[in-house]
């Protein structure tokens, strides 16, 4: 499985962006999909992570940090999940990856839990 990330940017502290992450290969739909973000001199950490439950019964789940402010989706049809991130502040502020998990797993936050991770795309909260 291949990832790709995009739609990072720079925004204002309030404002809005959506990432997206296209995923190549005919299986997606069963990968528990996951955001992470890294920002300078910290380790990775999670930020949300879906997997589909089949029909329209999607599982999400989310950071204490982020929570109600994020929003993650996916669309299977389209091979690609997307991170909604409103009311950003400067502490967002981050490399931001995609990871799929494999197994199908419900509630996986480790980096070590995810087998295949996108390149990454900056976003940067001005305070």
């Amino acid at each position: 499985v291949q990832l790709q990330a995009c739609g990072g940017g720079l925004v204002q502290a309030g404002g809005s962006l959506r990432l997206s992450c296209a995923a190549s290969g005919r299986t997606f739909s069963m990968y528990t999909m996951g955001w992470f973000r890294q920002a300078p001199g910290k380790e990775r950490e999670f930020v949300t992570g879906i997997r589909w439950s089949g029909g329209n019964t999607y599982y999400a789940y989310y950071a204490d940090s982020v929570k109600g402010r994020f929003t993650i989706s996916r669309d299977n049809a389209k091979n690609t999940v997307y991170l909604q991130m409103n009311s950003l502040k400067p502490e967002d502020t981050a490399v931001y990856y995609c990871a799929a998990d494999s197994r199908q797993r419900v509630g996986v936050r480790e980096v070590y839990e995810y087998d295949y991770w996108g390149q990454g795309t900056q976003v940067t909260v001005s305070s």
